[in-house]
C-alpha cells in the first residue's frame, strides 16, 4: 500500500501542486490539505505517513518569513505535529516550510516541553546580499542520520527563490554539536563539487558553513532552502539542451516515501 502524504496548504503557500507531483512520482499517495481543514478536524493528520509544509510566503510573511505559520505550529498544532514527530513520521519543510520549522523549534530538533518559554536557537534571517535571490544551485547531501538524505549518491541540481535564506545559530546552539549529531542535511557546492565556502552566488544565502537544509537529531525531520520539488523531469534543468540531465530531486523524495512505507 502506498503512504499517504499531507502537504499542508496554508494562505500564500505554493508549489504545493509540484510537491504532490514529485511525491506521487516517488510512490505515495499524496494529497494538499488546507489548514483550516486541520483546525476542524486534528486528528486527520494521523491518517497520514508523511508530511509536508511546502514554500511560499504564508500569511503574506507577515511579522516575517514563515513566522505566522510557525505560531500555528507552535501552538493550535502542538500536540498533533510532536505526536507525529516523535512517532518517527517523515517530515519535509521546503523554502517557507523550512522557514516555518526552524521558528516553531521543531527545528533543530528539541522536544515539545524543551521548546516552550525558550528562545530559537537558530534562524533563517534576511540573506546577506540583502535581496531576494531566484536562482539555480548545487546542493550535496551530507547527513547519513537523515532519513531523506542517507545513501543519495548523487548531488542535486535545483532552484532557490527567497529573501530569507540565510541560516544562522546563536550560542545556544553551537555549530559543534550539528557535526557531532550529523545534522547538516544538505550543503551549497561548486560546479566541480567543491565546497561553495562562503562565496556568493555559489552560496546564494551567506548561511553558516553553506548549509542548505538541516534534519532534527532523529533524522526523520528535514528542512531545506531549495526547491527539488521542481527538479524532478530532466526538461527542468535549464542545461539539459546542452547535455546535463543529472541532478534531479526525485531521489530525495524517493527516500522519504520508502522510509514512510515502512511506518
Amino acid at each position: 500500500m502506498k503512504p499517504k502524504a499531507l502537504i499542508l496548504q496554508a494562505h500564500g503557500s505554493n508549489r504545493d501542486l509540484d510537491v504532490i507531483e514529485a511525491l506521487t512520482l516517488a510512490g505515495a499517495d499524496a494529497i494538499g490539505i488546507p489548514l483550516n481543514e486541520l483546525r476542524i478536524n486534528k486528528t486527520l493528520l494521523s491518517n497520514f505517513q508523511l508530511l509536508v509544509v511546502p514554500g511560499g510566503f504564508s500569511y503574506a510573511d507577515a511579522l516575517g518569513a514563515g513566522k505566522l505559520l510557525a505560531l500555528d505550529l507552535a501552538s493550535y498544532f502542538e500536540e498533533e505535529i510532536s505526536v507525529f514527530v516523535e512517532s518517527g513520521k517523515p517530515v519535509i519543510g521546503i523554502c517557507n516550510g523550512f522557514q516555518a520549522l526552524v521558528k516553531s523549534g521543531i527545528l533543530p530538533g528539541e522536544k515539545k516541553d524543551e521548546r516552550r518559554n525558550k528562545s530559537p536557537t537558530a534562524t533563517l534571517t534576511f540573506n546577506e546580499q540583502g535581496h531576494f535571490e531566484c536562482r539555480w544551485v548545487r546542493i550535496r547531501p551530507i547527513s547519513q542520520n537523515s532519513i531523506w538524505t542517507k545513501d543519495l549518491g548523487e548531488n542535486i541540481i535545483c532552484p532557490v527563490a527567497h529573501g530569507e535564506g540565510n541560516f544562522q545559530t546563536n550560542n545556544l546552539f553551537p555549530l559543534s554539536s550539528f557535526l557531532e549529531q550529523d545534522q547538516i542535511a544538505l550543503t551549497y557546492i561548486r560546479a566541480d563539487g567543491s565546497p561553495a565556502g562562503g562565496e556568493y552566488p555559489i552560496n546564494p544565502n551567506g548561511s553558516v558553513l553553506d548549509i542548505a537544509g538541516i534534519c532534527n537529531p532523529e533524522g526523520n525531520v528535514l528542512g531545506l532552502m531549495p526547491h527539488p520539488e521542481n527538479h524532478i523531469h530532466y526538461w527542468q534543468n535549464p542545461r539539459h539542451t546542452r547535455g546535463e540531465t543529472g541532478g534531479s530531486g526525485v531521489k530525495l523524495f524517493e527516500n522519504g516515501v520508502k522510509y514512510a512505507a515502512q511506518i
